[in-house]
């Protein structure tokens, strides 16, 4: 399992209804996404967003995440989007 981390900090604080506006229109892009398990939305309140994906492996995730992703996704924040992926070997699941 592979988890990539993408964060972007916002050129100016933004309110939380229109950085939710727009996490819900992007929600639908990864519905259905090969080797996507998981993704979580990230807001820190203020002026960093970004996404924390679960993908099955790491080709998964390289065939979403590319240079062209990067970019897109960075110019519809106005800013760069940062991403690292981390090996994930152990998962403690509470639910």
């Amino acid at each position: 399992m592979i988890t990539a981390f993408v964060q972007i900090k916002l050129p100016t604080p933004q309110p939380r209804d229109e950085v939710m506006a727009a996490f819900e229109a992007s929600a639908p892009n990864y519905k259905g996404a090969a080797g996507l398990l998981r993704k979580y939305y990230l807001f820190d309140g203020i002026d960093k967003v970004g996404g924390f994906y679960v993908w099955k492996d790491k080709a998964s995730a390289e065939a979403v995440h590319t240079q062209d992703w990067l970019a897109h996704v960075g110019g519809r924040y106005g800013s760069v989007a940062e991403l690292t992926y981390f090996e994930a070997p152990i998962l403690v699941d509470n639910e």
